[in-house]
């Protein structure tokens, strides 16, 4: 990992040039809050750094709500992706568990992957239900991202993790040029890093972490999944919007194409078949197995976490339900 400086007006201007090469997307920030928007010279100095977080997670950009997987997709450019908090950067092993798998490689997702620079930013602050750290999560970039952004003071700090990311800085154009950090400016990055970790300690000190929840929720009764059910009304929105789910179907379409499309296990009819059986029939069965499987079934079968403690389900809720205040009252209950 290499660290670099830049004053902000100059990698303004850096971004400003990689336009020529690059689709860039950008975090900006309105009243409704912070959301990916294309980047281009109007709003290049716009972009948010440093705030939680974008309302839709960074999955959106490899796995698309809809897709024609019949044909073949040629893009002209490369794509630079800026503002990305960690959850999201981190949301991404288990779908690259998924579809690049050695067996069965998803060469949409592949191709995504692969012709796109993921620049993270460090979060300085917490949203009400940020959580990531309580499931080992650093709310800061790491080696899941290309480069991370930490800017303090008109000064943007730049932590380069990979090749992609160290190809992008040497492609600077010559008249931008890049310090290599002291220890005084490391150490005051690390010093907001600390600051951060210590406020969702503090707020979340009685949230079981991921393993512990998932133990909980394996040995729970039914009265629990029953009470927080209750106000669901299974439109889904905590699975499409989670950094992880990924869920979907394949719709044939006339002329023989075939379309994959996003779903969410909180859908009426989700696992209904042909016969007309449904196992998830009942709403708080419904409400559960989303559960049982970030927390129970996905760590038995991949490395990676399914849930990277985002916030973004209990954001979205419209009957507003906490898995926070679940767990933490399935904790008292053992």
């Amino acid at each position: 990992m290499n660290y670099y400086s830049i004053i902000k007006s100059a990698w303004d201007d850096a971004l400003e040039y990689f336009l020529q090469d690059f689709n860039i997307y950008g975090t900006l920030e309105n009243e409704s809050g912070i959301d990916y928007e294309i980047i281009d010279p109007s709003n290049v100095k716009l972009i948010s750094y440093n705030k939680p977080k974008p309302a839709v997670p960074l999955k959106i950009f490899f796995l698309p709500v809809k897709e024609n997987v019949s044909r073949i997709h040629k893009y002209d450019k490369k794509t630079i992706i800026i503002g990305s908090p960690n959850c999201d950067v981190v949301g991404l092993n288990i779908l690259d568990e998924i579809y690049l798998d050695r067996d069965y490689v998803d060469p949409f997702y592949k191709e995504r992957r692969e012709n796109t620079i993921i620049i993270a930013t460090d979060c300085h602050s917490i949203n009400e239900h940020c959580h990531c750290y309580s499931y080992g999560v650093n709310p800061y970039g790491g080696e899941n991202s290309d480069i991370s952004v930490s800017v303090i003071d008109g000064e943007v700090f730049l932590m380069v993790y990979t090749k992609k990311g160290e190809d992008l800085i040497n492609r600077m154009p010559p008249s931008q040029t890049f310090k290599i950090l002291d220890e005084s400016s490391i150490s005051l990055i690390k010093k907001k890093h600390t600051e951060v970790i210590s406020l969702i300690r503090t707020k979340y000190k009685a949230l079981p972490d991921y393993i512990q929840t998932g133990n909980l929720i394996r040995n729970s009764g039914e009265d629990i999944w029953k009470k927080y059910a209750v106000t669901c009304v299974s439109c889904g929105s905590c699975a499409t919007i989670c950094p992880t789910c990924t869920c979907f179907l394949l719709l044939d379409k006339p002329g023989f194409e075939k379309v994959k499309q996003l779903d969410a296990c909180q859908y009426p009819g989700f696992e209904r078949v042909a016969g007309g059986e449904d196992p998830l029939r009942k709403k708080f069965v419904r409400f559960r197995n989303r559960y049982l499987c970030k927390y129970v079934w996905k760590p038995e079968k991949f490395k990676s976490i399914a849930c990277t403690g985002c916030g973004r389900c209990i954001e979205t809720c419209i009957g507003k339900i906490s898995k926070n205040e679940l767990f933490m009252e399935l904790a008292n209950i053992n």
